[in-house]
């Protein structure tokens, strides 16, 4: 009896034992990295962390964060899955647009919106974990928001807020990376938005084309209008820039900008859509973003400087973030 007791016994220890192997199997590398990064800005006192919701291979992972600590939580996501499963822990949510994008430019795109969102400021530091969909974290950066994103809180000019309204930067740069990434019936498309003090942007352009969007009431050509996105796109094979009030109403496209203003440290290789937005941004109150027709990179201007570049995704590579790597 004693045998058995004792067999019964050792084969209790191997089960536990083998159920806490398995069990140590079964931890998702997404819930390691989300652990590592925690971990990282701990020991490293730092006080944000930007993490990917739709890299998380279970949604009761978020489970482990303290919304409510020291540390400042911003949920970056993709889906409205993944939009509403992240509003149930925070309203420190950035929403991404629904193209392709390597992860550089994802971390690009939710810091910038997240500073837009006033979820970041100036040499904040942060950690930004993301990764591809479905359980696939697997890149973590630690960064500190440079001295470009001051120029959105520059001293010489309003706060981007005062007079573009987020909601407006935020479409009109959707709106560019989607015609980046798709082009338009088939072809690479390259436009500028210029948003701002349209009244000072005016006083530096003339219209090359008949302005089609003029005689139209204001309500009916706002930028935020859902249906105005397939408008737009429509418009951004005309040469020309569209100009587009802070407030969303888009008063021109096919407008030639004439400011003559140019920035000594323009970046060399950039062609004549990038000088004018260099220049069209020094001399008013406004932010421009550019689609490059032969690389397909979106760039944000202002005050006559290049603020951030975010690079066309190639189908061939490894880095996707998206809709083609959901695919998989």
């Amino acid at each position: 009896m004693d045998k058995d007791n004792g067999s019964e016994k050792k084969l209790t220890k191997a089960k536990k034992a083998a159920g806490k192997v398995k069990a140590a199997k079964e931890v998702s590398v997404s819930r390691i990295m989300l652990e590592s990064s925690l971990g990282v800005i701990e020991r490293s006192k730092l006080r944000v962390l930007l993490l990917y919701v739709d890299g998380l291979a279970d949604p009761t992972e978020l489970e482990v964060l303290d919304f409510s600590g020291r540390v400042q939580i911003i949920l970056i996501v993709r889906s409205e899955e993944s939009e509403k499963r992240a509003l149930e822990f925070t309203d420190k949510v950035v929403r991404l647009p629904a193209i392709q994008l390597t992860r550089t430019g994802q971390i690009k795109m939710g810091v910038m919106l997240a500073f837009s969102k006033r979820l970041l400021k100036p040499n904040d530091k942060f950690v930004f974990l993301t990764g591809l969909p479905s359980g696939h974290l697997d890149t973590m950066m630690v960064m500190e928001v440079g001295r470009e994103y001051e120029m959105f809180q520059s001293v010489d000019q309003p706060p981007l807020t005062e007079h573009i309204r987020r909601a407006v930067f935020e479409r009109v740069l959707n709106l560019a990376l989607e015609l980046a990434a798709e082009g338009r019936e088939g072809k690479p498309v390259g436009a500028i938005f210029v948003l701002g003090s349209s009244k000072e942007v005016q006083e530096h352009a003339r219209q090359n084309i008949i302005n089609p969007f003029k005689g139209y009431p204001e309500s009916e050509r706002n930028i935020i209008d859902p249906r105005m996105k397939e408008t737009v796109k429509e418009f951004a094979s005309i040469d020309g820039a569209f100009v587009i009030k802070g407030a969303g109403t888009i008063v021109s496209a096919g407008t030639y900008l004439q400011a003559k203003l140019m920035p000594e440290d323009l970046p060399q290789g950039l062609g004549a859509r990038h000088a004018a937005a260099a220049a069209i941004t020094a001399a008013t109150k406004s932010i421009a973003i550019t689609i490059s027709e032969s690389t397909g990179t979106v760039r944000i201007w202002r005050q006559g400087q290049l603020i951030t570049e975010i690079e066309k995704a190639k189908r061939s590579s490894s880095d996707l973030v998206g809709p083609e790597s959901e695919k998989g």
